[in-house]
C-alpha cells in the first residue's frame, strides 16, 4: 500500500502540465484550446456535404472556424457561387441566440459569412498555378500567418486543389525557410481523395502532416434517427437533407480534431471520433475512381486509415450522435434548462482536455482518480475506466480495478517497461440524451 502511495504521488507529479493561458484570441478557454478550422466542401455533388455542415455548425463553439471555402471535386467539377453555403449559414442566424444560451463559444452569424468564400472554380491542379488565386486560397494563406502558434487544418470534403494553390503561391513567392515554416502549421485531411491536388501536395511536399481517410463509411446513425433527432429540429433541422448515397461523408474530418479529450489530432495513431490513422505514411492511396492520374506522382505518402477501419470511428458512437441530438436540442430553445449539457471530466485534478501522459514502472500501480468531475445539470454520471489497446504499445491485458468508479488503480504489468498503455476515462450523465466526457491518460512504463 505505501508503494500505491508513493506512486500516486509520482504519477501526478509525471503528468505532462498544461499550457499557460494563452494570449487573447489564441481560442484558449481554459478548458481547451480550440483547433484552428478551414472547411472546403465541394456542395452540391452530394447531400452529405450539407448534412455535414449542418453538425459543424451546431458543434462549431467547439472550434474557431476560419474557413467555410465552396470548392470543387471529381463529382463537381465546376462551382459558380456560394448560394448554398450562404443558406446554410443564414439558417445557422436563425438559431444563433438559441445555441448561445447553451455554451459559450458560438460564433456571430457575421463571422460565418465573412469567411464563407469561394475557392478554385475549377477542377484539380488545371486549376493550380500562376493566377490562379481565389478568396479561399487567399484565405487558407491569410489564417496560416497569423500569429497564432495553433495549426490550420485544412479539412477536405472534396479536391484539395484550394489548398495546393495556396501552397503553390506561398512556395512562389517565399524563401525556401518560409516555406518550411508555412508547411509547419498546416495540416491537411482529407476526404476519399477527389481530385489530384492531393497527389501533388503529398509528392512535393512530403513532411506535411496529410491524411486521407478513405474508411469514412460504416459508422453514420440511421435515417430513423436523422428523421427523429435532427431533421425535425428546427431551421437547420430542416436544412440536413435526405441521404443519397452515404450520409455525413465528411463529417469524420472535423471529428478528427474534435477537442473532447479523447485525442491529440496531431497524434495521428491515437484514434478519436474521426477514426484512427497509421503513424507511417503509406504509398499510393489512391482518390475516388473518377481520380485517374494519381501516377503521375508516384510516389507520394499519406497517412491513412489504420485496419480498424470505420470501427474506429464506430466505438464512440453513442457519444457522437447524442452530441449531435443534444445540440440540435439547444437550437430550438433558449431555455437552459430544457436541454441536456455535457458532464466536464477530470482526471487527477486536471480539467482541461488535452491528452495527459505520465511515466510509471513496470510492476507498479497507478491510482487514477475523476474526482472534481461535474455536471452543469446536476445529473448523476457514471464512469468506465478502460484500456484502448489499438494505439496501446503493450497489447497485452493490463488489469484495472475499480473500472466503474469514479476512481480506479491500474496495474502496469511487468514486462511493460517501454511500453505504452492509453487508458480512456468515459463519463456518462443521465441525462436525455445521455451526454458523454472523456480523458486519455497515456502510461509510459519504464
Amino acid at each position: 500500500m505505501v508503494r500505491v502511495a508513493r506512486l500516486f504521488v509520482l504519477a501526478s507529479a509525471c503528468f505532462v502540465s498544461s499550457p499557460a493561458p494563452a494570449e487573447p484570441g489564441s481560442g484558449n478557454t481554459g478548458k481547451h484550446t480550440k483547433p484552428r478550422v478551414i472547411n472546403t466542401t465541394d456542395l452540391g455533388a452530394d447531400p452529405d456535404d450539407e448534412q455535414s455542415m449542418v453538425r459543424q455548425l451546431v458543434c462549431a463553439n467547439e472550434f474557431d472556424l476560419e474557413g467555410l471555402v465552396v470548392a470543387t471535386g471529381c463529382w463537381k467539377k465546376r462551382q459558380h457561387d456560394a448560394k448554398m453555403l450562404d443558406k446554410l449559414v443564414d439558417a445557422y442566424g436563425e438559431v444563433q441566440q438559441n445555441l448561445q444560451a447553451h455554451a459559450e463559444g458560438f460564433p456571430d452569424v457575421e463571422h460565418l459569412r465573412a469567411i464563407s468564400v469561394m475557392g478554385q472554380r475549377g477542377y484539380g491542379m488545371g486549376d493550380v498555378g500562376d493566377g490562379k488565386d481565389s478568396p479561399g486560397s487567399e484565405l487558407i494563406i491569410a489564417s496560416v500567418d497569423k500569429d497564432d502558434p495553433r495549426p490550420v487544418w485544412v479539412m477536405c470534403w472534396g479536391g484539395a486543389n484550394t489548398a495546393a494553390q495556396a501552397i503553390w503561391k506561398v512556395r512562389a513567392t517565399r524563401t525556401a525557410d518560409e516555406l518550411a515554416k508555412f508547411l509547419g502549421k498546416l495540416r491537411v485531411f482529407d476526404i476519399l481523395g477527389q481530385d489530384d491536388a492531393g497527389a501533388w501536395i503529398a509528392r512535393n511536399f512530403p513532411d506535411l502532416l496529410y491524411i486521407r481517410a478513405t474508411k469514412v463509411y460504416g459508422w453514420q446513425p440511421s435515417d430513423e434517427y436523422l428523421s427523429e433527432h435532427i431533421q425535425s429540429h428546427g431551421p437547420l433541422g430542416a436544412m440536413y437533407p435526405d441521404r443519397k448515397w452515404a450520409t455525413e461523408g465528411d463529417t469524420p474530418a472535423f471529428m478528427h480534431v474534435y477537442p473532447n479529450g479523447v485525442n491529440d489530432p496531431d497524434r495521428v495513431d491515437q484514434g478519436g471520433w474521426g477514426g484512427r490513422f497509421d503513424i507511417a505514411k503509406k504509398a499510393g492511396i489512391r482518390s475516388m475512381s473518377p481520380v485517374k492520374n494519381e501516377g503521375e506522382f508516384d510516389p507520394y505518402l499519406m497517412h491513412g486509415n489504420t485496419a480498424e477501419g470505420a470501427a474506429a470511428i464506430k466505438r464512440w458512437a453513442d457519444a457522437y450522435n447524442n452530441d449531435f441530438a443534444a445540440r440540435m436540442d439547444w437550437s430550438v430553445t433558449d431555455d437552459y434548462a430544457a436541454a441536456n449539457h455535457h458532464p466536464v471530466a477530470v482526471v487527477n485534478g486536471d480539467a482541461n482536455h488535452r491528452v495527459l501522459e505520465l511515466a510509471a514502472a513496470a510492476g507498479s500501480t497507478v491510482e487514477l482518480t475523476a474526482a472534481g468531475t461535474g455536471d452543469p445539470d446536476g445529473d448523476s454520471l457514471s464512469y468506465t475506466w478502460s484500456v484502448y489497446r489499438e494505439p496501446s504499445s503493450y497489447r497485452k491485458e493490463v488489469p484495472i480495478e475499480n473500472a466503474a468508479a469514479d476512481s480506479a488503480s491500474v496495474r502496469v504489468p511487468q514486462d511493460a517497461a517501454g511500453k505504452s498503455i492509453h487508458i480512456i476515462l468515459e463519463t456518462r450523465d443521465d441525462g436525455a440524451p445521455r451526454l458523454y466526457a472523456y480523458r486519455r491518460v497515456i502510461i509510459n512504463a519504464q
